[in-house]
Order: structure tokens, then C-alpha cells, then sequence
């Protein structure tokens, strides 16, 4: 099937609003389901890549917006992750993965987004401890080069850790990760494009939708919303993308 057809898909054009109003609710960009998503209809990594990272970018992007305005967002708590990880994430950008340890990778972090979404881990410490910069360096260029790598923006990994961690609670996570995913998205896509890529134009088409779905998870998500079944049927379509990266 040609790539313009699988981007015109009705099924695809349902799936990815949905996958970018679940994540931005909480401060994710969305691309490790994007990617799940364009897996499930055989789209080749070099669309996968470079379309997740724009629509990441975007949603991203709208994500922080309502989140700084509701004024969830802690600068000490986002800048030693990301001094290390913009460098990484572009560097991992430049590097190609053998198509094969792309899809292991690729479903390891998906098994992550899935724990996350269904509550397995990723909850607030009743009490907040102080940032470790150092260990807050090495997060980020750990996961910056990852994002870059694989094509997502690294917050589906940050949340939970920095949760884990008792670094901040649920909303100021989210916030610091909205940003955390776009300028990552932004070193990953340049890296990307500077050794030769580019974006199908067709995929232009897939990010009207995603845009009302990340704008809606967005302005939700920064208020009080719950959206426990979607997120439990989201984590029942990551993991059918996690048994066909795993099996194919």
C-alpha cells in the first residue's frame, strides 16, 4: 500500500487524536503511541521517525502552553535535564538503527508507556525531596539519546522517573516533561534532517487531527480529568504494537 493511502487511512485518522488527547492530558507529546500506532499499518521507520517528532513538536508544544499557564511549570526542576539531553537527542537523531533492534527498543519503551497508563508505576511520593542535578544530568542525556534514536520525545520515560525519584508531583511532572518532549523532539528531527531526511509530505494530513486532540488532552489534563477507560483502551492498543514489534 502506498504511504499517501495508509496516512488517508480512516482508522489511523481516528486512532491518532485519540493517542495525542491522552498523552498531552498528561504532558506528553505522544510519540511512542504514534509510532505504535503507524507500526500496526507497516509505515516504514523513515516516516515513523520524522512524522512522530513533528506531530510530538506540536502537541508537545500546546501541551507546556496550559500547563505554564496554570503555572505547573518549575525551571530548577527542567534545566538540568535538559542541558544534557537536547545534545544527546540531536546525536541520536544522526544514527540510523537496524530495523530489528529498532522494534526491540521501540517496544521496550511501549511496555513502559503501557505500565505508566495503567497505573502500574508513575505516582506521586507524598513527600517531595530536592532535584540531584547530577543524577538529573545523567537522566537526561540517557533518555535524550534514546528520544533521538528511536523518535520520541523522552517524557514517557522522564514522568515516571522523576515521580519515582519524589522530585515533584503529577502536575509539575507534566509540565516539565512538556517541554522536556519538544525540545528534544527539535534536536531529534534536526539531527535527523541534517544527515538526509525528510517528512512525507502526505503525513501533513494526520496533523489537523492530532492538533484538536493534543489541544483538548491539553486544556483537560491541565485541570482535574480522569480518563481512566481511554487510557486503559490505549494501553490495549500499545500492546497489541508491542506483540507485533516483538513477533515481527
Amino acid at each position: 500500500m502506498l504511504i499517501d493511502d495508509l496516512f488517508n487511512s480512516p482508522l489511523l485518522l481516528l486512532l491518532l487524536p485519540i493517542i495525542a488527547f491522552l498523552y498531552a492530558s498528561v504532558g506528553h507529546g505522544g510519540a511512542s503511541g504514534y509510532i505504535a500506532v503507524m507500526s500496526l499499518f507497516s509505515f516504514p521507520i523513515s516516516v515513523m521517525k520524522p512524522t512522530a517528532l513533528v506531530l510530538n513538536i506540536l502537541v508537545s508544544g500546546i501541551s507546556f502552553y496550559f500547563y505554564f499557564r496554570e503555572k505547573k511549570f518549575d525551571i530548577k526542576l527542567f534545566y538540568p535535564f535538559a542541558i544534557t539531553s537536547i545534545p544527546f537527542s540531536f546525536l541520536g537523531g544522526l544514527l540510523t538503527v537496524e530495523t530489528h533492534y529498532y522494534k526491540v527498543i521501540l517496544a521496550s519503551v511501549l511496555v513502559v508507556a503501557v505500565l505508566r497508563l495503567i497505573g502500574i508505576f508513575g505516582k506521586e511520593k507524598p513527600v517531595l525531596k530536592p532535584i540531584n542535578i547530577p543524577l538529573a544530568l545523567l537522566i537526561g542525556a540517557v533518555i535524550g539519546f534514546l528520544s533521538g534514536l528511536i523518535g520520541i520525545g523522552g517524557g514517557i520515560i522522564l514522568s515516571p522517573v522523576i515521580l519515582l525519584l519524589g522530585w515533584a508531583n503529577m502536575k509539575q511532572t507534566a509540565a516539565v516533561s512538556a517541554l522536556f518532549i519538544f525540545v528534544n523532539s527539535i534536536a531529534g528531527l534536526f539531527g535527523f534532517v541534517s544527515k538526509g531526511g525528510t517528512l512525507p509530505l502526505s503525513s501533513t494530513v494526520v496533523i489537523g487531527v492530532v492538533l484538536i486532540g493534543g489541544i483538548l488532552g491539553s486544556y483537560y489534563g491541565s485541570k482535574k480529568f480522569n480518563t481512566v477507560t481511554l487510557r486503559n483502551v490505549l494501553a490495549f492498543v500499545l500492546g497489541i504494537a508491542i506483540l507485533k514489534l516483538y513477533t515481527t
